[in-house]
C-alpha cells in the first residue's frame, strides 16, 4: 500500500513538473514494433489473428516484469521493489497530463485551436465540444490515464500497471509518430475484439470505485440515480454509468454554482471569486467542474489509500 501511495504521488508530481521528461520517457513505440512483427510472422487462421491472439503481444512484455517483480521482492528492506514500483507507474501513467491537456482546451484562442487541443484530450478521434461530451472526455480519459492504472498497480503492483496500459493500447493505440509501423503495428481486427475485452474486464471494477468516490464528493443522491438508470447495477462489462453519474454530478454542480452567483451581487462575485474558472475561461463550465470532480475523486483514493497505509502501521 506505501509503495502503492508513494509511487502515485510521485507519478502525478514528475507528470505535472516535468512533462517533457513524462513524453521522453512515456514511449510505447517498442509495443507497435512487436505487434507488427508479430503481424509478419504469423498468417491468415493462426491463433494471433483469432479473438484471444493479442494474448501473444500481451505475455512475452508481461512475462519479463512479473518475473523481475518476483526477484526484487524484500530485496534491500524492499527499497529496490519500492524504486521499480515509482518506475513502472511513473511509465504506465498518462501518458499525457490530464490537467495540461484540460487547460488546453479552455485556454484555446478560436475554435480550430480548441479542436486540436480537444483531440489531444479524448481518447477518441473526433471529441464532441457540448457539455456533456466533454465530461465524458474528462470522465473516459481519467479512467483510462490514471485510474485503471492505478487500480491494477494496487492489485497486482508492476504486472497490474503494465497489464491495464498495454490492454488500452491494444484498443486505442498510441500517440501518432511511436509506432513507425502505421496500420502494420496495430493488431488484427479479431485480436482487438479480443483486447476490447480484456480492457472491459479490468475497466468495469475500476469505474465503479470511481462512480462510489464521485457520489462521495458530489451529490450522493444524483449519482446513484444515474449509476441505477445507466446499469451500473448489472453485470454488463461497459462503464456507461460512470459518465452518466459524472454528467448528473456536474450538473448540480453548475445549478448550485449559479444559484450562489444569483444569492450575490456582482461587487460579491468579483470580490470573492466565486464562478472563476480554476483551469481557464468560462465558456465551459461543464469541463471546468468535470475536471474538479476527478481531482476530487483521485483525491478521495489517495486518501483512501493513506488511511489504509497509516492503519497498516498502527497494527
Amino acid at each position: 500500500m506505501s509503495v502503492t501511495l508513494i509511487a502515485a504521488v510521485v507519478a502525478l508530481v514528475l507528470g505535472h513538473l516535468a512533462p517533457s521528461l513524462a513524453v521522453a520517457v512515456r514511449r510505447y513505440g517498442w509495443y507497435g514494433d512487436w505487434i507488427g512483427w508479430l503481424n509478419g510472422r504469423f498468417t491468415e487462421g493462426s491463433f494471433w489473428r483469432g479473438q484471444w491472439g493479442i494474448a501473444l503481444a500481451l505475455v512475452p512484455p508481461l512475462l519479463v516484469v512479473g518475473l523481475f517483480q518476483r526477484a526484487i521482492d524484500a530485496q534491500l528492506l524492499g527499497l529496490v521493489e519500492m524504486l521499480f514500483g515509482i518506475a513502472v507507474l511513473f511509465y504506465a501513467w498518462g501518458p499525457r497530463d490530464l490537467d495540461r491537456d484540460v487547460a488546453a482546451v479552455l485556454d484555446a484562442p478560436d475554435p480550430s485551436a480548441r479542436r486540436q487541443a480537444a483531440a489531444r484530450l479524448s481518447p477518441e478521434s473526433n471529441p464532441l465540444l457540448d457539455g456533456g461530451n466533454l465530461v465524458d472526455t474528462v470522465f473516459r480519459s481519467a479512467l483510462r490515464r490514471w485510474f485503471g492504472v492505478l487500480f491494477w498497480f494496487l492489485l497486482l503492483g508492476p504486472f497490474g500497471a503494465v497489464l491495464y496500459r498495454l490492454a488500452q493500447l491494444s484498443v486505442d493505440g498510441w500517440p501518432a509518430g511511436e509506432a513507425a509501423g502505421g496500420d502494420s503495428a496495430r493488431p488484427p481486427t479479431a485480436a482487438v475484439r479480443g483486447a476490447r475485452t480484456l480492457l472491459a474486464v479490468l475497466e468495469w471494477p475500476v469505474a465503479q470505485l470511481v462512480t462510489l468516490a464521485l457520489a462521495l464528493v458530489g451529490n450522493f443522491d444524483s449519482v446513484l440515480g444515474a449509476w441505477r438508470a445507466s446499469g451500473g447495477a448489472s453485470m454488463r462489462l461497459d462503464n456507461r454509468f460512470l459518465c452518466a453519474a459524472a454528467r448528473a454530478s456536474v450538473r448540480n454542480e453548475l445549478a448550485e454554482e449559479a444559484a450562489e452567483r444569483a444569492a450575490q451581487s456582482d461587487d460579491a462575485v468579483g470580490e470573492s471569486g466565486i464562478g472563476a474558472s480554476t483551469y481557464g475561461r468560462q465558456d465551459l463550465p461543464e469541463l471546468r467542474d468535470a475536471m474538479s470532480l476527478a481531482w476530487r475523486c483521485l483525491l478521495v483514493w489517495l486518501a483512501a489509500l493513506a488511511l489504509f497505509v497509516i492503519a497498516g502501521f498502527v497494527s
